[in-house]
């Protein structure tokens, strides 16, 4: 549908330039960041002009990797030569629906009638009443538009620059978090700096925030960063009572603005309190810090629940179960880490068991008594997708059939190694899963006497929220906040292999964790001792040449491509899908109702502002049966049928898409049609098998036979536009007796 061509007449611009394990060791080339008694206070000038620095280059390539995507988002659309029409076009699926929330409230009379249309929402959803607040994450939407609407910018700046530089802007903060969680793990800014690096080289695998500017992933993702390294740095051995405070205070803000912004955050939170169970189960994590970071899951979680209207489906998430059952079952097993290796693996097995049962058990009957069906279609795909449910449910197919919801394609692991990041990465988790081993079969096996000089340190240090002493001897090999980054990429980096869609999540943190084998003073200090050429200096020179050797590199084969990238000038070009926004918005009444794609009525919504019958935000049972309804235009249905579904969800208008009647983007058993055919019972369309039980249809494809004009489809629609791409049919009215028909005539282009 739409189409980028190359500029005619363009010239090119120029692009925007854009420790020792046992004593830590003092230099002025790469000091140690790991040396604690700089987070108790005590620096020196040069530790101070250093940091700064660190700092200064953190902010400077935050912002050239904000330019950088703007700049492609720029040359790859024109974006500041087409129309406004163009410009909201461009935001597809999805990103057009949320963008209209903004454009909706800078269209309000004022920002407390703004609010109230959107609580009282009746134009998103035909027939229905909705509260968008609760169904939808668009607070970033309402934020930014009230924002702009205070702010004396609107004779500078128009509002969809406000908007999209704002979420060019986040990617700045995304890289910001980065490197400084690269820096808190290696000790050195200069692994922030490789970690940037690495990050927007990657760009293709680790954002996808210069097509997809409104998806809620772009908003979410920089706070979920600036969460993990507010939790690397608070899991920092010997840290201060104080800064504890300062860092779990961090966390939660990081993670109210993460779930705000993302309504699958509950799922990405589960994988975190997994990681804490599982570092809490090998001790490598004291008690009361996975305690103070599960309740902090909690409150976010509740926080939310009580922004979003208290919407059901956050008090129904699975991570609220686990973590109630996780402490629900520590408490009640005080003697879990007692005995001998033998009697710790039969209580860990046994814990394991009594939490996941538990949660299991909570989380079901919690969805009985809220009646939380919402998240249901995503327990679908997981069961299909594993083969454990039906796999010819429509909406487990719809997600099975797109790829990006397969497996990670191998060519994402060459990309990753040809910018030279999944070698020391590999690297990195081979080394640090062996020394796991190691300290878990330890800490395991412990002694009862060790057990109890651990409590003990734990009762004596208390204080700030999660201080308390760290599990002994632990840390001295394996310390709690390279632990928790260890199994975060690595159950992250699980969950890529088995959905691609996941990999922008891993693939950022896989950035900073990268650095550690060729940054951090441990690995080198312990390689350097195996060949016998361990010093002081010759530590601090590693610790600078090799970062600077591997960006010096990347220097050499990336920068030619990138000023080529950024050279390329391309237009954006859809004239098929301009002419129908233009046509509805001139031709049609205000409050017509508009069927068809998901996809496409976003863009109706965003561009005309007409009501829609469905729309692409799939977390509500209600508008996917209905979504499977409208979509029967499509399938082999009788026109007395489809007229009947579409007049049901007060349908005027329904828009048919050849691209998607005629699709051949997909594989047989994939595309939409045979979707529909499948859940229908009948037998698809083309070669190839097909299940036995499947039937002929009695009627023929409805998108292709109302296009012959047969009196049976004319007498209930009526084509009111039509070009090569759209076909436009206006519903008629069921006659009653003795009163006459109506026709519009046809715009044909």
């Amino acid at each position: 549908m739409t189409a980028l061509r190359q500029r005619k007449g363009s010239r090119a611009r120029d692009p925007p330039l854009a420790a020792d394990i046992q004593k830590p060791l003092k230099t002025n080339c790469c000091p140690d960041h790991r040396a604690d008694s700089r987070l108790h206070g005590n620096w020196s000038w040069g530790a101070i002009v250093w940091t700064s620095i660190g700092w200064s280059v953190s902010v400077g390539l935050g912002l050239l990797c904000c330019i950088y995507v703007a700049t492609l988002h720029e040359n790859d659309l024109w974006f500041s030569n087409i129309k406004e029409v163009e410009r909201e076009i461009s935001f597809r699926t999805e990103c057009g629906l949320y963008y209209s929330y903004y454009k909706q409230m800078l269209q309000a009379p004022t920002i407390g009638q703004g609010l109230w249309d959107l609580v009282h929402d009746n134009m998103t959803e035909s027939k229905r009443t909705i509260n968008l607040l609760e169904r939808m994450n668009i607070y970033q939407e309402v934020f930014l538009s009230v924002l702009y609407r205070v702010l004396p910018i609107e004779g500078y700046l128009e509002p969809i620059y406000f908007y999209i530089y704002t979420v060019f802007s986040l990617q700045a903060v995304y890289v910001i978090a980065l490197y400084l969680t690269a820096w808190l793990l290696s000790g050195t800014w200069l692994a922030g700096v490789l970690a940037a690096v690495w990050y927007i080289l990657n760009r293709v695998d680790t954002t996808r925030v210069e097509f997809t500017i409104s998806l809620r992933e772009n908003w979410s993702m920089p706070f979920l960063a600036l969460q993990v390294a507010a939790i690397t740095c608070y899991l920092r051995p010997q840290l201060s009572a104080l800064l504890k405070r300062v860092m779990v205070w961090l966390v939660f803000v990081t993670s109210v603005c993460f779930c705000l912004t993302w309504q699958f955050n509950q799922f990405i939170l589960l994988v975190q309190a997994l990681v804490l169970f599982s570092m809490d189960a090998l001790d490598l994590i004291s008690a009361r810090q996975v305690t103070t970071l599960y309740l902090v899951q909690v409150c976010s979680l509740l926080c939310v629940w009580l922004l979003q209207f208290c919407n059901s489906m956050i008090l129904g998430s699975l991570v609220l179960s686990f973590i109630m059952s996780a402490l629900f079952v520590k408490y009640y097993q005080p003697g879990l880490k007692s005995g001998g290796l033998l009697a710790r693996l039969a209580k860990l097995v046994l814990h394991t068991l009594l939490v996941l049962s538990l949660t299991g058990i909570l989380n079901y009957f919690t969805k009985k008594a809220l009646q939380v069906r919402s998240d249901e279609h995503i327990f679908k795909f997981i069961k299909s997708k594993f083969g454990l449910g039906p796999t010819r449910d429509f909406d487990a197919s719809l997600y099975l059939c797109e790829d990006a919801f397969g497996p990670l394609p191998m060519d994402t692991l060459e990309r990753l190694g040809g910018t030279l990041l999944l070698y020391p990465y590999v690297l990195t988790m081979g080394g640090l899963i062996a020394v796991l081993a190691v300290v878990a079969l330890r800490n395991l096996s412990g002694s009862k006497a060790k057990e109890a000089s651990v409590a003990e340190e734990e009762r004596k240090g208390g204080g700030g929220g999660g201080g308390g002493g760290e599990v002994a001897g632990a840390s001295a090999i394996l310390s709690p906040d390279l632990a928790y980054n260890l199994l975060h990429t690595l159950f992250f980096g699980l969950l890529a292999f088995s959905t691609m869609r996941m990999k922008y999540i891993w693939t950022g943190h896989m950035c900073a964790v990268a650095t550690y084998s060729v940054c951090a003073q441990e690995p080198l200090t312990l390689v350097l001792r195996l060949i016998r050429c361990h010093s002081k200096t010759m530590i601090r020179i590693i610790r600078c040449v090799v970062p600077l050797v591997l960006i010096g590199c990347l220097y050499v084969k990336f920068w030619p491509q990138i000023m080529k990238e950024v050279s390329e000038l391309r237009e954006f070009y859809d004239p098929d899908t301009v002419e129908l926004m233009n046509w509805i918005s001139s031709d049609t009444p205000q409050r017509a109702v508009f069927a068809g794609s998901m996809q496409l009525l976003a863009g109706i919504k965003l561009c005309t502002g007409r009501v829609l019958t469905n729309h692409p935000h799939y977390e509500d049972r209600d508008l996917r049966e209905r979504t499977k309804q409208v979509y029967q235009v499509y399938a082999q249905r009788s026109p007395e049928e489809v007229h009947r579904v579409l007049r049901a969800a007060g349908a005027d208008y329904v828009v048919l898409e050849d691209s998607v009647c005629y699709e051949r983007r997909h594989a047989r058993g994939c595309r939409l049609r045979d979707l529909l055919d499948l859940d229908n019972g009948h037998i698809m369309d083309g070669p190839g098998e097909n299940d036995p039980d499947l039937v002929p249809a009695a009627n023929p494809r409805f998108c292709e036979a109302v296009k012959t004009d047969s009196p049976v489809y004319s007498a209930l629609f009526t084509q009111a536009f039509r070009n090569k791409t759209f076909h436009v049919y206006r519903l008629k009215k069921k006659r009653k007796r003795g009163s006459k028909s109506s026709a519009e005539p046809t715009r044909t282009h």
